[in-house]
């Protein structure tokens, strides 16, 4: 699929119907994509030598030649999708059609560049043995999401300004490049996120939302009619850089108070032990009251974000999520809706809150899921509008 201009346009066409409703016939697909019957078969016959569909077994029974179905084949393409965190790293690999064959997640107390991408390497060769040798020049490459800055706030996170430098000399792209063997795409982890949400939303999807994830910091994105915004670097928007207003008057940013950053210094404030490794496997009873009064605060200032970005880029919906377990973003999602509905409205409703469907794994999924859309499928945001969930949560 490596036609330029109208081709590759009926090509991604062709693709997206498939993906659509699998199964359908080349009659179907010609009638969904509006494209000639003769332009269709074309199409679906050079799909099927390269890999991408499978034809099922002929359906009669109907009037007129027996209909085919065509699916999107699980095997057609491979790729690997990779968080680096501040507190952890996420690797994955998926099919095409978006089963994911293998993963692996590490946890560190600061992402030392030099050990990161050692595990990164060793990890992606495993994966990658997971496809058959013979699909195996199939595996694209790896998508791979970072938060930005992170050689310049590892401080935060309990890093020295001697292992930060490695992170400011580094050619990131070329060091995973290096360490995996494979083609990078990167991403901003809160855009990927972002994505892997907007995707795994049912039918029909908002053109308009905006995303927040309450990880180490908070992590944002925003979808602008049917499209991700990224901004001139592909580093927008980063939404917890947002400077909000605390309830005892004092301004601070969404990243330092609607996040997992934040709950520790709170733990650490009331002589609590920090617990240590996935937030989702806390004890988070015990870690009561600060919890309840973390979340509200953090709800607080997500409100105000969400309130001043509607403002200036008008969304129905705002998700939010967190690498807490799902009990505990309910909660969190719950009281954001709250404070959201208690502040003053002047030209619009505000949006409805929603909690997302993927957690902590979206960054990961989403990463892996940006190279595979971009490269076969429409990018009309209509058509993202009536595929079924893409990437939706195994369990």
């Amino acid at each position: 699929m490596d036609a330029a201009g109208p081709r590759l346009h009926n090509e991604r066409a062709v693709m997206t119907a498939v993906a659509r409703a699998p199964g359908q016939s080349a009659a179907e697909v010609a009638r969904a994509t509006g494209l000639g019957a003769q332009s269709v078969a074309r199409i679906l016959v050079e799909l099927e030598q390269v890999g991408l569909v499978v034809r099922g077994e002929p359906i009669k029974g109907r009037r007129g030649q027996p209909a085919v179905p065509i699916f999107p084949n699980p095997d057609g393409a491979f790729i690997l999708g990779c968080e680096v965190g501040w507190r952890h790293c996420h690797i994955l690999i998926r099919n095409f059609t978006g089963t994911i064959l293998g993963e692996h997640r590490w946890d560190y107390p600061y992402p030392d560049a030099e050990a990161v991408f050692a595990e990164i390497g060793a990890q992606a060769r495993l994966l990658v043995g997971l496809v058959p040798a013979d699909l195996r020049h199939r595996v694209l490459g790896m998508g791979l999401a970072m938060p930005s800055g992170i050689g310049r706030n590892i401080d935060l996170v309990g890093g020295s300004v001697e292992q930060a430098q490695p992170w400011r000399a580094l050619d990131i792209t070329a060091a995973a490049e290096a360490a995996s063997g494979l083609p990078i795409f990167r991403y901003n982890d809160g855009n990927a996120a972002c994505w892997a949400e907007l995707a795994a939303h049912p039918p029909p999807r908002p053109a308009n939302l905006a995303y927040f994830q309450v990880g180490t910091f908070t992590g944002a994105g925003l979808v602008a009619e049917g499209r991700l915004w990224e901004g001139p670097t592909g580093n927008s928007a980063n939404l917890g850089s947002m400077v909000v207003t605390q309830p005892d008057g004092r301004q601070q940013f969404v990243h330092l108070l609607a996040s997992i950053y934040a709950f520790e210094a709170r733990l650490r404030t009331a002589g609590l032990e920090v617990p240590v490794g996935n937030p989702i496997d806390w004890d988070w009873t015990r870690l009561e009251p600060v919890t309840e009064s973390w979340l509200q605060d953090a709800a607080h200032a997500l409100a105000k974000a969400i309130v001043n970005a509607h403002a200036v880029m008008e969304f129905s919906v705002a998700l939010v999520d967190g690498v807490m377990p799902r009990a505990v973003v309910a909660r969190l999602v719950e009281k954001v809706q709250r404070e959201v509905d208690a502040m003053p409205v002047l030209t619009a409703d505000p949006p409805q809150v929603e909690m997302g469907r993927l957690g902590g794994a979206a960054a990961a999924r989403g990463a892996a899921l940006n190279p595979i859309w971009r490269r076969y499928f429409s990018l009309d945001p209509d058509d993202l509008q009536r595929i079924s969930p893409i990437n939706a949560p195994t369990g």
